[in-house]
C-alpha cells in the first residue's frame, strides 16, 4: 500500500540492538550485516517512543534482527524503486525477519521516502495505517534502516511482538513452574507426555493420567483456561509436561506446542 503525502512516499504492512550506519544504495543489496550505529534509524526509534508515550503505549526496544531485515529490504527499495514491501523473488516481511533471526508472534512494517527521519515519522503519524502500526500496543520491538539515494532518504521500520527462542527443556521448565505454582508436583519421567505429543493415547485406569491436554501458543506466561480449571479443582497431585513439535505454524512466526498430563 503506497500513499503520496506532501512529497513523501509511504507504505505499510499490517499484521498479522544494533542500528546500521547511513548507506548509499548499492546493487549488492545482500551485503553483510553492519554493526555501526545509524543516527537516522536511532532517531526513528526515539520519535516512535515519544509518540507511543504520548498515546499510552509502551516503549519499543531495539531489535538487531529486525534491523538487519529492514536494512536488506531498504537497500533493495532504494536500488529498485518505487517503494514496495516485496520485490520480485524477495520473501515477505515475516520471512525476511525470520531469516534474519527474529522470533515473533506479530509483525508489521512501515516504509517511506522522505527528506529526513523527522518528516518521515510525522507523515507516518498522519497516515492512519502507519500510525496504527507505530502505536500498536501489542508490539514491543522495532528495527529500522535508512538508505540515502538520489537525494532522498529511504526508510524501513519493522515492528514486532517478540517471542523468546527456547529449547525444549526451557519450554518444559517454564510450563512446569506454572503447574507447580498451582500446588501440583511434576513426575520425574515425562516419557508418557512426550508420547502424547505424537498423538498416542495416555490410556485410562490405575497409574494412567486422568486428564490430558495439548495446546500451541506463542506465549508461555499463562496456562490455557481449561487446564487452569483442572488444576484449581484440587483433584490432581502430579503432572507430566512435554515440549512437542510445532504443527502448522505460519511462515516464520514463533510458537510453542506443549502436552500436560494430570494424575
Amino acid at each position: 500500500m503506497r500513499h503520496a503525502i506532501e512529497g513523501l512516499l509511504l507504505g505499510l504492512v499490517l499484521a498479522a540492538p544494533v542500528v546500521y550506519g547511513q548507506e548509499r544504495a548499492v546493487p549488492a543489496w545482500q551485503g553483510e550485516r553492519r554493526q555501526a550505529l545509524q543516527p537516522e534509524a536511532e532517531q526513528l526509534l526515539a520519535l516512535a517512543n515519544e509518540s507511543r508515550a504520548a498515546h499510552g503505549a509502551g516503549p519499543l526496544k531495539w531489535d538487531p534482527e529486525l534491523a538487519a531485515a529492514a536494512r536488506q529490504h531498504c537497500l533493495r527499495m532504494a536500488a529498485e524503486g518505487p517503494i514496495s514491501h516485496q520485490y520480485s523473488g524477495e520473501p515477505d516481511v515475516s520471512a525476511r525477519a525470520g531469516q534474519a533471526g527474529a522470533h515473533f508472534s506479530l509483525i508489521e512494517e512501515n516504509v517511506a521516502i522522505g527528506p529526513d527521519p523527522a518528516a518521515i515519522h510525522d507523515e507516518w503519524m498522519h497516515s492512519p495505517g502507519h500510525r496504527t502500526n507505530l502505536l500498536n500496543p501489542d508490539v514491543d520491538r522495532m528495527g529500522a534502516a535508512v538508505v540515502v539515494s538520489r537525494g532522498v532518504m529511504y526508510a524501513v521500520a519493522d515492528y514486532s511482538h517478540a517471542v523468546a527462542e527456547l529449547s525444549a527443556a526451557q519450554i518444559e521448565a517454564a510450563v512446569g513452574r506454572l503447574v507447580r505454582a498451582r500446588g501440583v508436583s511434576l513426575v520425574s519421567d515425562a516419557a508418557r507426555a512426550r508420547s502424547y505429543c505424537e498423538g498416542m493415547s495416555g490410556g485410562r485406569g490405575a497409574g494412567q493420567p486422568r486428564f490430558l491436554m495439548r495446546w500451541q501458543d506463542s506465549d508461555l506466561r499463562e496456562l490455557p483456561a481449561a487446564l487452569e480449571d483442572r488444576l484449581a479443582s484440587g483433584n490432581y497431585r502430579q503432572a507430566a509436561v512435554a515440549s512437542c513439535p510445532v504443527e502448522g505454524a505460519s511462515g516464520s512466526f514463533t510458537a510453542y506446542r506443549v502436552a500436560v498430563l494430570l494424575y
